[in-house]
């Protein structure tokens, strides 16, 4: 098991995968449709994207909480 601490880089990791999954695989077959090597030119469209990601959302998640502290009412 991961220690408790590293959740937060856990999450990230794991947000910022599927969501680059998602949209590499979307814009790959926006721009090249369903060619016979779909698969090889999506999963480097995503490794690349997955690249970005992840360090994107460890360092846009406190920005984003503190708009959602700033937007949502207090208890």
């Amino acid at each position: 098991m991961i220690p408790k601490r590293f959740a937060p880089l856990l999450f990230s990791l794991i947000l910022s995968g599927l969501m680059s999954l998602l949209v590499s695989g979307i814009s790959t077959y926006r721009a090249a449709g369903w060619v016979p090597d779909f698969l090889g030119l999506w999963s480097g469209a995503w490794l690349t994207a997955w690249l970005f990601a992840f360090p994107a959302v460890v360092l846009v998640t406190p920005v984003a909480r503190k708009v959602v502290g700033g937007l949502v009412e207090r208890e």
